[in-house]
């Protein structure tokens, strides 16, 4: 293997940093993570540019410190996408098995996939991702592997995730224009699945709710399979925003007041513990109850676990959630966060920090790296020719459910 190619680098452009993780394939089985850059973001909103100048420069500086980091020269990167405009909905599609004696093969399998993802979007619109969750054959459901079995009808139920054309060419223009070329792009939600979520939660029904600066994103596994994405318009900036408007302090204090003292849940908070705020308009600094603090911020963790709630319930997966919810995203590491959702949504819910990656584990064990991580393992698990990566899609290199293993590999 040619030592740049050895090399996988994850781009995350977030609402409150750009994080850039370089990773390098070993020639045994594994991962290391060798170089970690990260920059504040400007000019990105929600995951959607703004200030396409301001978004280069943050985007140069992290790709320049995770060079630095990893010794090595970064040409190209894995993408990660996010935003309201991304939607996620599923398909199904049909097909009449050709050949004489009515054997599936790999060709039916492609017209199946291809006949799901004949829909029609409103304009501006491109399909990212198309996911096969399972197959169906001559109503025989639950199917993982069609290929070489006997039918003369052949369905496929996919998930297929939208995005909006305009907000993805811009990110990766900015990508382009910081002098690095987008290899692949990938949702969020995939990305932080990829690092944070085992097997068995995946089999068993398990929801993942990255709590970004901008935006709360959710991905509901069942069977193997992903089922439903989403995103909601909350994120950890809204803390910053209620601390810096209830406290009357500057927003970069506010900031840095959340991720020093900050707690979800006031119960957890000592009735005499205080800490120093910074005032606006040169007045002096004020002490004043912790628990002030965490009764601004609770109201708001409840409301965005509300609002997670009420899209599992819409989707109808409330009674599919066996191994619980995943909390991941810079979001998740606020003190008595978890104790919160537990409360609401009464499920096991643990935090999720990205796992199976050598190297410089410690630096990235931590929920703010879920995407970027999980990016890099996504890009790694394609190179290995893992044959339950399959390119199905829009350019999108998307790993299907480990019941679909080697179906499509000889595809596209």
């Amino acid at each position: 293997m040619a030592r740049k190619e050895r090399y996988l680098v994850g781009l995350d452009v977030g609402t409150s940093k750009v994080t850039a993780v370089v990773g390098e394939m070993l020639d045994g089985q594994g991962l290391d993570i060798v170089g970690l850059g990260v920059a504040e973001s400007r000019g990105i909103r929600r995951g959607v540019v703004v200030n396409l100048e301001a978004a280069v420069d943050s985007i140069k500086k992290a790709i320049e410190e995770a060079e630095l980091m990893a010794g090595v020269e970064i040409d190209s990167v894995h993408l990660a996408l996010s935003g309201p405009h991304i939607k996620g909905f599923n398909s199904r599609g049909v097909i009449a098995v050709a050949g004489k004696n009515r054997e599936i093969t790999r060709e039916d399998v492609r017209r199946a996939i291809d006949a799901a993802k004949a829909v029609s979007l409103p304009t501006g619109r491109e399909i990212l991702h198309v996911l096969p969750q399972d197959f169906v054959v001559d109503e025989q459901d639950g199917i993982g592997a069609p290929v070489g079995m006997t039918g003369a009808r052949l369905e496929v139920n996919v998930h297929i995730v939208t995005g909006s054309q305009s907000s993805t060419q811009n990110i990766v223009a900015c990508v382009n224009r910081a002098g690095v070329r987008v290899a692949e792009t990938v949702v969020e939600q995939l990305c932080a699945s990829e690092s944070v979520l085992t097997e068995d939660e995946k089999e068993l029904g398990v929801a993942l709710v990255d709590i970004g600066g901008g935006t709360t994103d959710i991905a509901i596994y069942e069977r193997g399979s992903l089922w439903h994405t989403a995103v909601i318009g909350v994120g950890g900036d809204h803390f910053t925003n209620d601390i810096a408007v209830g406290l009357r302090t500057p927003v970069p204090d506010a900031e840095k007041i959340k991720r020093k003292c900050g707690c979800a849940l006031s119960g957890m908070v000592d009735e005499d513990e205080t800490m120093e705020v910074a005032s606006v308009g040169g007045r002096k600094p004020r002490v004043m109850a912790r628990r002030i603090l965490s009764e601004i911020l609770q109201p708001r963790a409840e409301e965005i676990f509300h609002l997670v709630w009420d899209e599992i319930r819409r989707a109808g997966y409330e009674k599919s959630l066996n191994s619980g919810i995943v909390l991941t995203g810079g979001g998740a590491i606020l003190d008595g966060m978890p104790e919160i959702a537990e409360q609401i949504f009464d499920l096991p819910i643990r935090r999720g920090c990205p796992t199976s990656v050598g190297g410089l584990s410690d630096h990235v064990n931590s929920p703010t790296f879920a995407t970027g991580v999980g990016l890099v393992l996504y890009g790694y698990r394609n190179s290995m020719g893992d044959s339950a990566r399959a390119p199905v899609g829009a350019g999108a290199l998307v790993r299907a459910a480990g019941r679909l293993r080697g179906l499509f590999k000889e595809f596209f």
